[in-house]
């Protein structure tokens, strides 16, 4: 039995959606903008969905903010990380980046959602995909504001996961309609854009790798590679949360073959949870497949990234004082 994460097409459970999510091996699922119509209708969504799963289920979200936020009416305008750049002060930059982390996390979880994909890790070098999702295009900064950025998200009760390992910041292409390729050595690759991951790999839950293709180093993309999960990010450094691929259906992800060798690929690379989206006949191909059965510690880990206790609602979160104290960041850097 793996680990598989799918999606749903609408606002509402279809009796399909209930059948699949009460399947052994979906353990996940990721909502996303068209999946929201209210925050009421949300609460709704996720309650009916852990009912219908029958079994701890993983409901994640992208929702970063910036232009990677996938609910808006209700909820704060999280600005894109990149923005933090404006704000003079390091002590400043380092208590919005908290705050703002504290914020994104407090949020969704007050819908009942358990963990959102961030923060990201990317160095802001050429990748119009990337750009000011980044936190800056210096390492070191990136290392200092994701760490404050973490530290939020842990507070409000969220495991945190860094993408896209081993960076993805340095390709024009984006890998959801292509498959980009980063020519650099493995030496280039750690005095830049490994750095973020290397610094945060023990303060991280999760980990997303990069559908990029690294061909000096291995001719798989790194969610496909042995070498990157095990001896880099594993081995080196000595990471010990999730590992979950990056969407299959994307682009980036078809070298690797037709949906049910794609998951067979990231499984057997390393990856704990397969994420399969915007292809419900490639995510039945996946849950139709014998795929290697999922180890002990690896059901840990995914089961570590759910949130430990309720969270209050989103209407109870917006009276307190550390919700209001937050707000004052959006008009700072938005």
């Amino acid at each position: 039995m793996a680990q598989v994460m799918i999606d749903i097409k609408g606002t509402e459970l279809t009796p399909e959606d209930k059948k699949l999510l009460a399947q052994p091996s979906v353990n996940g699922l990721i909502l996303f903008t068209r999946n929201f119509e209210s925050v009421e209708q949300l609460v709704r969504l996720t309650q009916e969905a852990r009912m219908a799963a029958a079994k701890p289920l993983l409901i994640a979200v992208d929702h970063e903010g910036g232009r990677v936020q996938r609910f808006r009416d209700g909820f704060s305008a999280i600005p894109a990380m990149g923005s933090l750049r404006r704000i003079e002060s390091a002590d400043e930059r380092h208590r919005a980046a908290r705050d703002l982390g504290w914020l994104m996390a407090a949020e969704v979880q007050a819908v009942g959602i358990d963990i959102s994909f961030a923060p990201v890790l990317d160095v802001d070098d050429c990748s119009e995909v990337i750009g000011d999702r980044a936190f800056s295009d210096v390492p070191s900064e990136i290392s200092e504001l994701a760490s404050a950025f973490i530290e939020g998200m842990h507070e409000a009760g969220m495991a945190s996961t860094g993408k896209h390992f081993p960076g993805h910041g340095s390709v024009q292409a984006d890998s959801h309609i292509a498959i980009p390729e980063d020519d650099r050595t493995l030496e280039q690759i750690r005095a830049h854009d490994l750095k973020p991951f290397l610094s945060l790999s023990q303060k991280l839950e999760g980990i997303m790798p990069a559908h990029v293709i690294y061909p000096k180093i291995d001719p798989q993309p790194a969610g496909f590679s042995e070498f990157w999960l095990q001896q880099i990010l594993r081995n080196e450094l000595q990471f010990n949360g999730t590992i979950f691929s990056d969407d299959l259906s994307m682009q980036g992800a078809t070298v690797a073959g037709d949906m049910q060798q794609r998951a067979l690929a990231a499984l057997n690379a390393g990856c704990d949870m397969i994420l399969v989206c915007n292809d419900r006949a490639g995510a039945l191909q996946v849950l139709d497949a014998e795929l290697p059965a999922t180890e002990p510690e690896s059901a840990q880990r995914v089961q570590r990234m759910l949130m430990s206790e309720s969270a209050v609602g989103l209407e109870e979160l917006k009276r307190t004082e550390r919700w209001q104290q937050a707000q004052r960041w959006l008009s700072v850097v938005n």
